[in-house]
């Protein structure tokens, strides 16, 4: 699919309706040799509430964003280079069905399909582009993963202390080590994490130990290899905070239950061939 796309008409005109639907909030995605495979809107597990969000599955990126006017306008664009993603399929809840997380080196959450058929499309998808590209550049799999940040409504109290309880006045946090809803007495330290982010980061007090302990371990191994070079990506953020509460309006994401998102004539995931 991809060779007989790269290079085509029909394959720029997309990338750029793409951009243009992103508008100035967006980075280019035009560059030689990527190709548009598919599109569709999936369910995002956010820390508040799950929300819509549209995902575009490129040969060696995906790109998701916020749903401001469907099919025309997008917002808080996300680019996630694909050599670096990795699935896992995940069971029901009551809550949500057909879900698995994209686990990547900076950010990692969980996200659900409309069906059990279009979930096994995107997780297919995903997988032949990964190889692909694994292949092509002779990496190995990615091993170190982001934890997902646990919802805010999974716990009434501090996940660490099991004491605090939220409320109005007492404000969750999270742990950007292991993903833990927390309290501000269990989270007061911030620790420099520089495959998550160039500043210090929140932690909860275990993990603020165990991550002194690793740095002293290390120091005291005295690691002679050079570390290998990480290419930055932009618009590849650390997990250190949700996409979806800061920059959404919130009426943007009450959909009513039978929104159509596309035509009749094409499906909910509609991947390019």
């Amino acid at each position: 699919m991809v060779d007989h796309l790269a290079n085509t008409e029909i394959n720029s005109q997309r990338i750029a309706a793409v951009e243009n639907c992103f508008g100035a909030s967006g980075q280019p995605l035009a560059v030689p040799g990527r190709v548009l495979l598919g599109e569709g809107i999936l369910t995002k597990e956010c820390r508040k509430k799950p929300k819509p969000r549209i995902f575009f599955l490129f040969n060696d990126i995906l790109v998701y964003g916020s749903i401001v006017i469907n099919k025309r306008k997008y917002n808080s664009q996300h680019i996630i280079p694909l050599e670096d993603v990795t699935l896992e399929t995940l069971p029901d809840t009551l809550q949500m069905k057909n879900r698995w997380m994209i686990k990547t080196s900076k950010k990692s959450f969980v996200v659900s399909a409309a069906s059990l058929t279009e979930r096994k499309e995107w997780i297919s998808h995903l997988e032949e582009c990964i190889r692909h590209l694994l292949t092509k550049t002779g990496r190995q799999p990615s091993t170190e993963h982001a934890a997902p940040w646990i919802p805010d409504k999974a716990t009434d109290i501090c996940m660490r202390c099991t004491q605090t309880k939220f409320s109005t006045l007492t404000r969750r946090h999270h742990c950007r080590k292991c993903g833990f809803v927390v309290c501000a007495d269990c989270s007061r330290q911030r620790f420099l994490m520089p495959r998550l982010s160039p500043k210090p980061l929140r932690v909860c007090n275990l993990c603020y130990r165990q991550l002194l302990a690793e740095k002293k371990k290390e120091a005291e191994a005295d690691h002679r290899q050079p570390e290998p070079i990480r290419s930055a990506v932009p618009g590849y953020e650390p997990s250190s905070g949700d996409d979806s509460d800061k920059s959404d309006d919130d009426k943007a994401d009450q959909w009513p239950a039978d929104t159509e998102f596309y035509t009749s004539e094409v499906s909910w995931s509609s991947f390019h061939s």
